[in-house]
């Protein structure tokens, strides 16, 4: 059998690999990095285990550590990846992930606004301010368009083409598409780019729509904050996110007769069973319908 080479060398092979090779994004590359350096300190020696009883012992040793099914099963899928790599390198012969099963998970429901709330959400701001006009805006695009919130932070002036009401858009991968944008969405950052926008540039330059008062984009972090922040003030105090006002896109546009597949390439999903979850949703929405309406239920 091929020498497997040292665990660290050949996890940062594979990493370099999928940053170049596969384009993932830096979030997903940080949580491969992490779950990869957990199995190694797992590993006694510094060579990679390829039997599959030396593999399974390790993994066994992730579900004795009290960790939920999710995380189990994202490890599993770094490893299953990290293996499958060396198998395509030549580095070993065999993959020994190749009859291990992840862990049995329940699918949780994504939560969402309701219109009222969504409403309020829009309203909070405050667009006497300029940051409230940003604010009012971003919140509003977002809405509007269910990007990730690493997309929409990153969204520049000449991304929006206003006359024909679209947004281009780099996702996962470096994949790009194009999503609608609403009319009320793009009055909203058509008010912030006629006033806000440049009374926080003070004059200075930026290619970003989304600008803080120094110039530079929004982070994550950053608008997490101010999203918690107009959320206080709209009333919603937990279990705001930038991923709860995407959901709320995506379920309003099934309720409204969207298909799958338009809601799949709005939303940037690689996969349609990601986007299938939707589906639940009204289900589960059908079901309160009818206990809460339904004289027999």
């Amino acid at each position: 059998m091929p020498e497997a080479g040292r665990f660290s060398a050949a996890i940062q092979s594979f990493l370099d690999f999928c940053r170049i090779e596969k384009g993932l994004s830096r979030n997903t590359i940080e949580a491969y990095r992490r779950d990869l350096n957990r199995f190694a300190s797992l590993i006694p020696s510094s060579d990679i285990p390829v039997a599959p009883e030396a593999v399974r012992s390790h993994i066994d040793t992730l579900y004795s550590a009290s960790m939920a099914p999710s995380s189990i099963a994202r490890h599993l899928a770094a490893i299953r990846n990290f293996y499958r790599f060396l198998l395509e390198q030549g580095r070993i012969q065999a993959d020994p992930c190749r009859d291990l099963m992840p862990p049995r998970q329940w699918q949780s429901l994504p939560k969402y606004l309701v219109d009222s709330k969504i409403e309020r959400l829009l309203k909070a701001p405050d667009e006497t301010r300029s940051t409230g006009e940003r604010d009012r805006a971003m919140i509003d695009f977002l809405y509007a368009t269910g990007l990730r919130v690493s997309e929409l932070i990153r969204v520049r002036v000449t991304d929006v083409d206003f006359r024909l009401g679209v947004v281009r858009v780099v996702g996962k991968g470096n994949k790009q598409r194009i999503v609608p944008v609403g009319s009320t969405a793009l009055a909203a950052v058509e008010a912030y780019l006629g006033h806000g926008r440049a009374a926080l540039l003070k004059g200075r330059q930026s290619p970003y729509l989304f600008v803080t008062a120094r110039g530079g984009c929004l982070t994550r972090q950053g608008f997490w904050k101010l999203l918690g922040v107009q959320g206080r003030k709209a009333g919603i105090f937990s279990g705001l996110s930038p991923h709860v006002v995407r959901h709320s896109f995506a379920t309003q546009l099934l309720e409204g007769g969207a298909d799958l597949r338009s809601l799949q390439t709005m939303l940037g999903h690689a996969d349609i069973s990601t986007t299938q979850i939707y589906t639940h949703v009204l289900r589960s929405r059908l079901r309160k319908t009818v206990d809460e309406h339904h004289p027999r239920a």
